[in-house]
C-alpha cells in the first residue's frame, strides 16, 4: 500500500513537472509570436513610409531600394523559438538591425525636404514607426523574461531529470547587438 502511494505521488509529481514545463514553453513561444508580430507591424508600415517619402524625394532611389531589400530579408526569416540556435537568432537580429539602419537612412533623407517633414501623413507614419520600435523592445524584453522562467524550470532540480527525457531544452534569448555596446560618438 505504501509503495502504491509513493508511486502515485511520483506519477503526480511527474505530471505536474511536465505540465509546468509545457506551460512555461508555451508562454515563451507566445512571447516570441509577439516579437514577430511587432516586427511584422514595422514591416507593414515601411511601404507606406517609403511611398510617402518617394513622392517628395524622387532622386533618392538607392535609399528606397536598400529599405525594400532589407525589409524583404527581415520578413523572410522564420525561426522556431523552441529549436533556435544562437546562430539563427543572431542572423535574425542582424537582418532586423539592417532594416533599422535602412529606416534610419530613409528618415535622414526626409531631413532634406522641409515640406515632407511638415506632411501630416509622413509625421503620422514616423510616429507609428517610433511607437513600433518601442513595442519591439518591449516584446523582446517580455520574450526574454518568459525564456528565463522556462529555462529555470527546465534546468532546476528535479525537473532537469525529466526535461531531457521529454525533449525540453533551453531556449535562446535576445541579446544586444555588439554594435549597441559601443559608446556613440557625438560631434557638433
Amino acid at each position: 500500500m505504501i509503495i502504491l502511494a509513493v508511486i502515485a505521488v511520483l506519477v503526480l509529481w511527474c505530471i505536474s513537472a511536465y505540465n509546468g514545463m509545457v506551460g512555461a514553453q508555451e508562454d515563451a513561444t507566445q512571447a516570441w509570436s509577439d516579437v514577430q508580430n511587432t516586427y511584422q507591424r514595422r514591416a507593414d508600415l515601411i511601404p507606406n513610409l517609403v511611398e510617402t517619402v518617394k513622392g517628395y524625394a524622387q532622386h533618392e532611389e538607392n535609399t528606397f531600394k536598400e529599405v525594400v531589400e532589407a525589409r524583404a530579408k527581415a520578413t523572410s526569416m522564420n525561426i522556431d523559438p523552441s529549436n533556435c540556435t544562437p546562430e539563427q537568432l543572431a542572423e535574425f537580429q542582424k537582418a532586423q538591425g539592417e532594416l533599422g539602419s535602412a529606416l534610419g537612412r530613409l528618415i535622414a533623407v526626409s531631413e532634406n525636404y522641409p515640406e515632407l517633414k511638415a506632411n501630416e501623413n509622413f509625421m503620422d507614419l514616423q510616429k507609428q514607426l517610433e511607437g513600433t520600435e518601442n513595442r519591439i523592445n518591449e516584446a523582446r524584453n517580455k520574450f526574454n523574461d518568459k525564456v528565463t522562467v522556462y529555462n529555470k524550470d527546465v534546468r532546476s532540480f528535479p525537473n532537469n531529470l525529466f526535461a531531457g527525457i521529454f525533449g525540453f531544452r533551453q531556449m535562446e534569448k535576445f541579446q544586444a547587438d555588439t554594435e549597441a555596446q559601443k559608446r556613440p560618438e557625438v560631434k557638433f
